[in-house]
């Protein structure tokens, strides 16, 4: 087993693409996404969840950044001002099949030298912000960024940390788009994914 960790769950930004729906209340296989990503990240202690407060079927820590839709860089720093751990495992919320995803992580030890480890996607691009990663490590990129890291790239935050990539393939895919959200609820249920929140 790893080492305990924190989780800190993005679920904060605007979803332009989407209209500005809230998008972790959007349902995939009956369940929202972030109900999914919650029940990812069940085994952290805690559960930090980084924007507007919403329904959610756990106990998790409510928290914002500053100001509001300040990027998802002033989004983790938030959510490690909630965190003591060693280790804190980060999920955006638009991760439909994020308990599949997060599994590839949670047993997967952190290399020594490594500051963290986070999946790559179909085409071999990182995806940082579905990853565990060292807290301290975290926090010294942090303090190397002005303005406590808001409107920062995720990019700038990670730019400096030594990560190992996990190949994931279409687990670590998100949904931007309705198309996205169609493909999602046309894919069979993941092996993770929480009993369906709808009325039967």
């Amino acid at each position: 087993m790893p080492a305990p960790a924190a989780a800190i769950v993005l679920a904060g930004g605007r979803a332009m693409r989407l209209g500005g729906v809230d998008k972790p209340q959007l349902v995939v296989h009956g369940t929202t996404l972030l109900d999914h990503a919650v029940t990812a990240v069940s085994w952290c202690d805690p559960i930090v969840v980084v924007g507007p407060i919403a329904p959610v079927r756990a106990d998790v820590v409510w928290t914002r950044e500053t100001p509001a839709f300040g990027g998802p860089v002033a989004a983790i720093a938030a959510g490690l001002a909630e965190v003591d751990s060693e280790e804190v495992c980060i999920l955006a919320a638009d991760t439909p099949r994020a308990a599949d995803a997060v599994a590839l992580l949670r047993d997967r030890p952190l290399p020594v030298a490594a500051s963290g480890v986070c999946l790559a996607d179909a085409e071999g691009i990182a995806q940082w912000l579905i990853g565990r990663y060292r807290t301290a490590a975290l926090r010294e990129a942090l303090d190397g960024l002005p303005n406590s890291g808001r409107s920062a790239s995720i990019r700038s935050l990670v730019s400096g940390l030594r990560l190992d990539l996990v190949a994931a393939g279409d687990l670590a895919t998100d949904i931007d788009t309705w198309d996205d959200l169609e493909r999602a609820n046309a894919r069979p249920a993941g092996r993770g994914t929480p009993p369906s929140q709808e009325r039967t």
